[in-house]
Order: structure tokens, then C-alpha cells, then sequence
């Protein structure tokens, strides 16, 4: 977000993170966004276990390729279940922020660039925030690990609930990730071109799906009808037991990031069990 004649160091002419977001223009989109979310016959369990209000941090793990349906399974969900008033954002990456016409209109529905200083500016705020911190690495990963937890070591989120001190809610989803069959997720051909430079992407896929067949990660497919179920656990209390200093203790991030991914684990583990088979769900 930006605004013309900004005095450097004056807060009060500096747009604050997630403002533009407008539960009128929600309510106006839900409907169509249900719509999208019915074909894949969504199942989101577990609301009674949320904090009634926020500060929390919402982690997810993030399947389907180059169009993921995770997050508008589990937000249409949760505006039916809570309303479009709540202080619900999302982080999205730098790339698919910036593109033209893209960005604005995701500003509005609650997204916020993924950064440091706009996910703590959130919950110093207030607010609820998803995060999805194995980001294009797990997103892609391939379809014989779809029912794995990968957030590729990925330690900030850790560090974020620590030093703002809120309750971590996992997020567990499966299904999304049998939308379409990802191939290979051409870690080294990211490398080789350059885009985690140019566009911090680390990963140049290879996947297969209608109507195109076997296509690179970035021409969109057609997703197939899978079942999605997302299952909302109890929360992760940290700061019972680490103070905001913890963020900075290697030991303790480590040791706060084993315990999400283990219990995440433990539900996806259970969660796929229940699917007899995919796609089908």
C-alpha cells in the first residue's frame, strides 16, 4: 500500500497494515467465492476450539499448486461461522501481490504482503492472521508427499508468535493437494534461472492437470473435484511458557516449531486415514 506525501516518521499520515480491507466488499464477493468453494465439497471442523477474539496466529499448511484452494474453503467458512466483520487477514506472497490489477482487489478482501513487520503490525493490532509459511515449497510439493507436513524449516512464524505472544492455531487440511498431481518441484531449476532473485520464488514445478496435461507450475489448470476438509485445533499457548525473548533463543524456536509440525502431522495422519481414496475423498 502506499500514500503520497508521507512524512518520514509521522505514523499518522503512514496507511496502517490491513486497512483497506472491507467486509462490505466481502459480503458482496462471499457468494461467488461459495460457489467455488462447493466444488469441492468443503467440510471445515473444529470453531468451537477458536479464541473468541483475536490477537491469534492461524497456521496452515498450503496445498493445490498454482491455485490453491485452501484459503477460500476455510475463509467462506469462517465468514458464515463468524461474519465478515472480524479482523481476519491473510499473508500472500510478494509475487503475487504485485501483479497488475491483482493486488488492490486482495488488499480489500484482508491480504496482506508476507513480511516480518506487516504480520506483527496485525496481531500488535489485534487481528487474526493465516499464515501458510511453507509458501511455494510446500504448495508444490509432489503428489506421493501430499499428506506431509512441509514447511521446509521455515521458522519465522515460530519467532512471530513468540515475540508477539499470541495462542498458534493449526490449520490442517487435506484434499487441496489432490487437485491436481504435481510432478516435480523443480527446486534446481528455480535456482538455475534466477527467480528466487528476481521474484523470491524457489521453485519452477512441473504438474499435471486438465485440460492441458503435464504444464509448468505457472499456467493454471483446471482443479480437480476433491474433497476438502480443514480441521481448526486447539491452540498452541507458547507465551504460558516462553516470554517475547524466546524469539530470539535458536533452541526454543526449534524446539516450538518440532511441536506445530508434530501435532499438525498427527492430524493430517488422521485426517487422511478417513479418505478411501483420493480425489474421491
Amino acid at each position: 500500500m502506499h500514500s503520497s506525501q508521507v512524512v518520514e516518521g509521522d505514523s499518522s499520515t503512514e496507511p496502517q497494515v490491513g486497512s483497506a480491507r472491507d467486509p462490505a466488499f466481502l459480503r458482496a464477493v462471499r457468494p461467488i467465492l461459495e460457489l467455488y468453494a462447493s466444488y469441492f465439497r468443503p467440510e471445515v471442523r473444529g470453531f468451537q476450539r477458536l479464541p473468541k477474539v483475536g490477537p491469534f496466529l492461524v497456521v496452515g499448511n498450503h496445498s493445490g499448486g498454482q491455485m490453491p484452494p485452501d484459503l477460500p474453503v476455510l475463509l467462506t467458512a469462517w465468514w458464515r461461522e463468524r461474519g465478515e466483520d472480524e479482523p481476519v487477514y491473510a499473508l500472500f506472497h510478494s509475487f503475487f501481490m504485485g501483479l497488475s490489477g491483482v493486488g488492490p482487489v486482495m488488499t480489500r478482501a484482508g491480504a496482506v504482503e508476507a513480511g516480518p513487520a506487516e504480520a506483527e503490525a496485525i496481531l500488535r493490532a489485534g487481528g487474526i492472521l493465516i499464515d501458510y509459511p511453507g509458501g511455494d515449497y510446500e504448495v508444490f510439493r509432489p503428489w506421493r508427499q501430499r499428506n506431509r507436513i512441509q514447511f521446509g524449516g521455515r521458522l519465522g512464524v515460530v519467532r512471530l508468535a513468540l515475540r508477539t505472544q499470541v495462542p498458534v492455531v493449526p490449520a490442517v487440511s487435506v484434499g487441496a493437494h489432490e487437485t491436481l498431481v504435481v510432478l516435480a518441484r523443480g527446486e534446481g531449476l528455480a535456482k538455475r534461472l534466477g527467480l528466487d532473485r528476481m521474484f523470491r520464488l524457489k521453485v519452477m514445478p512441473l504438474v499435471l492437470g486438465p485440460p492441458f496435461g503435464v504444464v509448468p507450475g505457472g499456467i493454471p489448470t483446471w482443479p480437480l473435484p476433491a474433497k476438502i476438509t480443514v480441521e481448526l485445533c486447539e491452540p498452541i499457548d507458547w507465551p504460558s511458557r516462553y516470554g517475547p525473548g524466546a524469539a530470539e533463543d535458536e533452541g526454543v524456536v526449534r524446539a516450538c516449531y518440532e511441536e506445530l509440525t508434530s501435532t499438525m502431522q498427527v492430524v493430517l495422519d488422521r485426517l487422511a486415514a478417513e479418505r478411501r481414496f483420493p480425489i474421491i475423498g
